[in-house]
């Protein structure tokens, strides 16, 4: 079976989105909603760096809703929840990279809006990315397969921004503010924090278990010693050159899931203190009978550089799951709901 998908939005995630409809068989790319108007008229294949496609990107959002389609990857940063549901009652299932992963407390309002397009299309919702989405709810699930007791969970994000992120992560994340004035204002970690939220509700239903409270460490900073250069200029000594959030989802008044979000600019030599939290990667520490550990990371390339793919697998972990909400039944379908995923098209001659 050929899924015909829509890829709304063409930033880095939905630009992989493009690449993998164009190049799998199961599905057929049949349209392309872009927002920037230097792309509209242009050939999908040309924004996403390959052959031509045959589907001409439009901002035509009216057009889009009413093309035929069988799911959109919607793949803005924030998600419209009164656009989504519009799609989802318009026939058409939606699989997300754009931040609703599981129907946690916070996003109580949103999902009744969600369920009710849902039944009122006959469709399916799925939220899936790297982390929320991945790597902080499905592996620690999948981990916690081999465990006889499960203690604690450790969840690690561990980002070095000048080498795996892009540039704008340096300012809008904070690198290069004063240190007192960084931790006095919201940062856009500490913002997520609803989103990340909703891997410690899903482990914790996975589980079996009812979360008190989630609550949130203060944040500790590490300063730069000298300047660190990056491509739009440098983060001045004495200013914010690493920053680590904690929170903690508390079970019947202990801690029974830690996550740990790591961003980190330069080298430890360079950082007061001297942090050396290492390569980027994502880890899974599970306390319990017996300890156990799970590092998720990029492969190292014959120059000796670590390869991250952050945004690719933001975008897979959602794509691979379309044949499967498109079969399903209608409504909001977590990783709790589709259990294992069976990739389709992966193995090409």
């Amino acid at each position: 079976m050929t899924y015909r998908v829509i890829q709304w939005m063409t930033g880095d995630v939905g630009q992989v989105g493009i690449r993998h409809f164009a190049q799998n068989p199961v599905y057929d790319l049949v349209g392309v909603l872009v927002h920037t108007p230097d792309k509209v008229g242009r050939d999908a294949g040309d924004i996403a760096g390959i052959a031509p496609t045959g589907v001409i990107a439009t901002d035509d959002l009216d057009a889009m809703v009413a093309l035929d389609a069988d799911c959109v990857f919607y793949t803005p940063v924030i998600m419209d929840v009164d656009t989504v549901c519009r799609l989802l009652r318009s026939g058409k299932n939606v699989v997300t990279t754009s931040g609703f992963f599981h129907p946690s407390a916070d996003f109580a309002a949103p999902a009744e809006q969600i369920r009710a397009a849902c039944a009122d299309g006959g469709t399916s919702f799925y939220g899936g990315g790297i982390h929320p989405g991945y790597a902080g709810d499905l592996l620690p699930l999948t981990l916690a397969r081999v465990m006889s007791r499960v203690d604690t969970i450790h969840v690690y994000e561990v980002v070095d921004v000048l080498k795996d992120a892009p540039l704008d992560h340096i300012d809008w994340m904070g690198f290069g503010k004063d240190r007192d004035r960084f931790l006095s204002e919201p940062t856009i970690l500490g913002l997520g924090l609803p989103f990340f939220a909703q891997s410690m509700y899903m482990i914790a239903d996975g589980l079996g278990v009812q979360i008190d409270e989630v609550t949130a460490a203060e944040v500790d900073v590490a300063t730069a010693r000298t300047p660190i250069p990056h491509e739009q200029g440098a983060i001045g000594p004495g200013t914010v050159a690493a920053q680590r959030h904690e929170w903690t989802a508390w079970v019947d008044g202990r801690p029974l899931i830690v996550f740990h979000a790591i961003y980190l600019a330069g080298s430890p030599d360079q950082r007061e203190p001297a942090w050396d939290w290492g390569e980027t990667r994502y880890e899974i520490v599970i306390d319990g009978d017996p300890p156990t550990e799970l590092t998720l990371r990029g492969v190292r390339g014959p120059d000796g550089e670590m390869v991250h793919p952050g945004y690719d697998w933001t975008a897979m972990a959602a794509i691979n799951a379309i044949p499967e909400v498109c079969d399903g039944p209608p409504g909001w379908r977590t990783h709790l709901d589709l259990g294992l995923i069976r990739p389709r098209g992966l193995v090409r001659t």
